[in-house]
């Protein structure tokens, strides 16, 4: 049974937008992790604890449809990226039960919430990391032969996967800044503002350093980027990064509430969009397509009536949950 072209197509962008919804939805709270050790004991860290509170535990919700999507609608990509990443794969989630036990206990063993506020970062800054050298060695390529992972153990680790690493790290914790300011006020909001302009100067170098570390690969993303006639419609994405990044600053500099965190959520999508470009239509760059590693067509349309009925529901309530805790928190909660 073959592939359909249209429906390869539809699972990629289903995929795309569900890792796109993770990073955007569980970013945020990672992010605060991350930055946890920077706020005061007490009220502070409380009230950016709250702040996450009611939505923290559905976030992941769009990890597992991303993770099972590619399961299910390209099973070669899948065999392959699993072997691959398999020791990135295991310690990330390894810190994301760890890091939510330590969010649960905190609350309920205030006798040792020192050690519990330490897993609780050490927890999402480990996320965070093997979160984005995933996404590095992937981009970097993995070896492929007859259909399956060629290479070894530690192939994922390198220096472009390093700070890959530590870009997704400063970039979540941008997230987490932004989105405090946004939601609580007094000294944890001024504590956010700084925050947020300390790790925007390092998520904008983050993504300087990841864009022309990548056009020096062994592969063609240079070409992608920069030859004729590509340059005319990619050169609009680094435009667009200044220009957000120039609103980003602004709306820090007019003391903006909500405007920071979409920003910052713009600067994401773009770089999301750039790693589009530079991988579509691999799925494993630069050795399998996304029609080469789909699902026969029946299957992914079988799936496909699934994922039509099940996202609209996740995404109402997802929106209901954050429409229900809209508004300001505090230290002890939301009013």
């Amino acid at each position: 049974m073959e592939a359909d072209p249209t429906l390869a197509t539809i699972w990629a962008f289903l995929i795309a937008f569900a890792v796109f919804a993770y990073i955007v939805m569980d970013g945020f709270d990672l992010g605060i992790g991350i930055l946890f050790p920077a706020f005061g004991v007490g009220k502070e860290r409380d009230s950016a604890m709250n702040s996450i509170a009611p939505v923290w535990d559905g976030n992941e919700t769009w990890l597992v449809l991303g993770g099972g999507g590619l399961f299910a609608a390209f099973p070669l990509a899948y065999a392959i990226l699993m072997p691959a990443l398999y020791p990135l794969i295991i310690a990330m989630l390894l810190a994301l039960v760890f890091r939510g036990v330590a969010f649960e206990f905190r609350w309920r063993d205030p006798g040792h919430r020192r050690f519990w506020d330490f897993a609780f970062t050490a927890g999402s800054t480990l996320a965070a990391f093997t979160q984005g050298m995933a996404l590095g060695a992937i981009l970097k390529g993995v070896k492929v032969a007859d259909r399956a992972y060629a290479g070894g153990w530690l192939d994922w680790l390198s220096p472009f996967t390093i700070l890959t690493g530590l870009g997704l790290v400063a970039g979540y914790a941008l997230l987490g800044a932004t989105w405090l300011i946004w939601k609580t006020e007094g000294s944890a909001q001024g504590h956010a503002y700084r925050l947020a302009g300390w790790f925007g100067v390092l998520t904008l170098a983050a993504i300087a350093a990841v864009s022309f570390a990548t056009l020096t690969l062994d592969t063609d993303y240079k070409a992608r980027w920069l030859d004729m006639p590509n340059v005319l419609f990619t050169a609009q994405v680094p435009l667009l990064v200044a220009i957000f990044s120039a609103a980003f600053w602004w709306s820090l500099k007019r003391r903006k509430e909500v405007m920071p965190f979409l920003l910052a959520l713009g600067l994401f999508l773009l770089s999301f969009l750039g790693l589009g470009i530079s991988m579509y239509p691999h799925i494993v760059p630069t050795s399998v397509t996304i029609l080469e590693a789909a699902a026969p067509a029946r299957s992914q349309g079988f799936m496909l009536v699934g994922a039509g009925l099940l996202i609209p529901i996740i995404l109402a309530y997802t929106a209901w949950s954050y429409w229900v805790f809209r508004g300001k928190v505090g230290a002890e909660g939301y009013h």
